[in-house]
């Protein structure tokens, strides 16, 4: 597993030209976007609550 700073990596991939497809998004544990790849295949980028 990777993790990113969910909200910059999604503002780099637009800014790139690359579709997010699922905006971040908040959860308990932390928060997550998703876009997919060339080939179709869904990629989720997560980003984990700090350490309480």
């Amino acid at each position: 597993m990777l993790n990113f700073r969910v909200d910059a990596m999604t503002e780099q991939l637009r800014t790139a030209g690359i579709e997010v497809t699922a905006d971040p998004q908040t959860y308990p544990n932390g928060r997550s976007a998703r876009l997919y790849d060339p080939e179709g295949n869904p990629i989720e980028l997560w980003q984990p609550n700090p350490a309480e």
